[in-house]
């Protein structure tokens, strides 16, 4: 079983825009309609969902890649962290958004590949219009 996989979305909006929603807490709440908690800082860290996301910002290229350390409430305690690469590249006020996410234990990939496509990018097509 893969632990690992590449999403890829649309959304109509600037890159810096999504950038910045991402890195705070109250765009990355209002993104997702979940309250959030963001420290958008090289090693500042993240909650989402109630606490059941949480991790760090490893590297950050402002309006165009986020890498973060990322788990969740379902990762055995022995796990090291997953990594999650978000990529921008914007196109006509429009803006390419690639999520790669690897290193997950195994047999979570799938469901957390759904995650992402249901609470993360469905709200932000909704929420950027």
């Amino acid at each position: 079983m893969k632990n690992e996989f590449t999403l890829t979305v649309t959304v109509h909006a600037k890159a810096e825009t999504i950038y910045e929603a991402w890195l705070s807490t109250e765009g990355h709440s209002a993104i997702t309609g979940s309250p959030a908690k963001v420290d958008g800082t090289v090693d500042g860290d993240f909650a989402a969902w109630d606490g059941y996301i949480q991790g760090m910002f490893l590297e950050l290229e402002p309006n165009r890649r986020i890498l973060q350390a990322w788990r969740t409430a379902e990762f055995p305690s022995e796990a090291e962290d997953s990594l999650v690469e978000i990529l921008l590249e914007e196109e006509h006020g429009k803006t390419k958004l690639t999520l790669k996410h690897w290193n997950i234990p195994e047999g979570q990939a799938e469901s957390y590949k759904t995650g992402w496509e249901d609470f993360y990018f469905k709200p932000m097509k909704v929420y950027f219009g």
